[in-house]
């Protein structure tokens, strides 16, 4: 997944239950049972067999066991084929294979949710006949509660 430069990997076995918080300055790869935070600087890949209930901050993350918390990414979250995320998602890049399932939301790129819920509404307001008044209206309230 990453670019191959930090060759160190930290593995949590198969067999291994963690509770609290991980940290590492290079790659991580889960097979077992985790729960607490993730802090890697480089990237976290959670196999099928794991279980993990954690808030994880990486460069890249993959997931393809069950996976449930926030993730944060400064680049690309993968979900694998027959992975499971339950939680939010923050990333550059969001990949979703066949076969996996996501319950919750995605957020993309630099810009903040706030201002994407507003281009939306715009666009709406643009395409209605009074649309165009209510946004008016709309900014004249906000105007007056500053």
């Amino acid at each position: 997944m990453g670019d191959g430069t930090n060759s160190e990997v930290t593995v949590v076995g198969r067999g291994a239950r963690l509770d609290g918080t991980i940290v590492s300055a290079g790659s991580l790869r889960i097979d077992g049972q985790v729960k607490g935070k993730i802090n890697a600087d480089g990237d976290v890949v959670l196999s099928a067999q794991s279980q993990v209930e954690a808030d994880i901050q990486a460069t890249n993350v993959s997931v393809a066991g069950r996976f449930r918390g926030n993730i944060v990414v400064k680049s690309k979250a993968e979900l694998a084929k027959g992975g499971r995320v339950d939680g939010n998602i923050t990333s550059k890049t969001l990949v979703v294979s066949e076969g996996s399932i996501f319950s919750g939301q995605s957020i993309m790129g630099e810009q903040p949710a706030a201002t994407s819920q507003r281009m939306g509404s715009a666009t709406e307001e643009e395409s209605s006949p009074d649309g165009a008044l209510r946004a008016q209206a709309a900014q004249a309230d906000a105007a007056r509660a500053r």
